[in-house]
């Protein structure tokens, strides 16, 4: 048997540097599993003529070429491969390469979308995926941060220089936004001043968001937060250059402000704030889903209001409000199981 190295993917696009540096590292190995990573090139070559992403392109690439090794030294191939040597494939990754369950699934994922290819071009007959479940890792509960440090946060002294003051103008109708309606960084910072729309009498209003899949939705925007967007409006037109259409722009550049800006002025505006605890922008997000449902618990409009298309992902903030719920239990019931003093 001839061994050669093993062939670059025959993909559109120039593949990573890092990639490319781990096939210069490759081991020779066989005909027969370059012939199994064939059909995986095609198949790759098509999701990049389809703007797949380069990452995700590299993923598939490296964990189909896990499991065509597999099949190669049990002497078998794409259409060998059944539920029962899908089992032993994943035990192997999970027991003996330690792999943690989420890269797993990632792996599983690949896997099920290149066999639903491989049926639709008649290279196989069944997909071995079918059915097969995974169980899942535990979801950790996102951190929360209570009402009084978010109070803390928004309603901090003005600074006392003009620009740090005016910069917070702009810094607290953000965190107000991003509190008040629920939005992800991304989502924020992707906003247009046309996307805010107002009352007359400024009492009410509501924002177009876009948000994952390039979905619109419409949220209600907070008295609180529409107060601070109107004061900071004036100064946005001030700064305004090029004819810019974002409704939160930088000062200086008078663009519009990336999402690792507005990470960087939270870390300021809590550090002012004299705040201990880690502020990052999706905290707010967390602390509006788990403070709205503590007090509405309607988990369908949270839901709605987050821009979750799946209502399970709704509810770890229900897991969240009963954490708390169950310290409060543990410190106020005389049979719960804290020790009296």
């Amino acid at each position: 048997m001839c061994a050669k190295p093993i062939a670059e993917p025959k993909l559109p696009q120039k593949r990573t540097q890092s990639a490319q540096q781990n096939d210069k590292q490759a081991v020779e190995i066989s005909v027969e599993l370059q012939a199994l990573m064939q059909l995986v090139e095609q198949w790759l070559a098509e999701l990049s003529v389809r703007q797949m992403s380069e990452h995700t392109i590299e993923a598939y690439y490296a964990g189909l070429f896990q499991l065509a090794s597999f099949l190669e030294r049990g002497k078998l191939n794409w259409t060998r491969c059944d539920k029962r040597q899908l089992a032993k494939y994943i035990g192997q990754r999970l027991e003996v390469d330690a792999l943690a369950i989420s890269s797993v699934q990632r792996e599983l994922s690949a896997i099920r979308h290149y066999y639903s290819w491989l049926i639709d071009q008649g290279h196989a007959r069944i997909n071995p995926t079918t059915g097969y479940q995974l169980k899942r890792a535990p979801r950790p509960l996102p951190s929360i941060a209570d009402g009084d440090l978010i109070a803390q946060l928004l309603e901090q002294p003005m600074p006392d220089t003009p620009e740090q003051a005016r910069l917070w103008i702009r810094d607290k109708a953000m965190f107000e936004l991003l509190y008040s309606s629920g939005l992800r960084v991304g989502e924020l910072v992707g906003l247009n001043v046309s996307d805010l729309r107002i009352d007359a009498a400024g009492e009410r209003g509501e924002v177009r968001v876009t948000g994952k899949g390039n979905k619109t939705r419409l949220v209600p925007v907070g008295k609180q937060a529409l107060k601070a967007i109107s004061t900071y409006l004036p100064h946005r037109y001030l700064w305004e250059e090029q004819g810019d259409t974002a409704l939160f722009i930088s000062e200086k550049l008078g663009t519009r402000l990336s999402t690792r800006a507005v990470q960087q002025r939270l870390k300021v505006a809590a550090n002012r704030a004299g705040i201990a605890q880690n502020m990052y922008p999706h905290l707010l997000r967390h602390c509006f889903a788990s403070h709205m449902l503590s007090g509405s618990g309607d988990l369908r409009a949270v839901q709605e209001m987050l821009g979750h298309s799946d209502i399970s992902t709704t509810q770890i903030y229900t897991h969240v409000d009963f954490a708390k719920l169950t310290q409060v239990y543990d410190k106020a019931h005389p049979r719960a199981s804290h020790n009296k003093t």
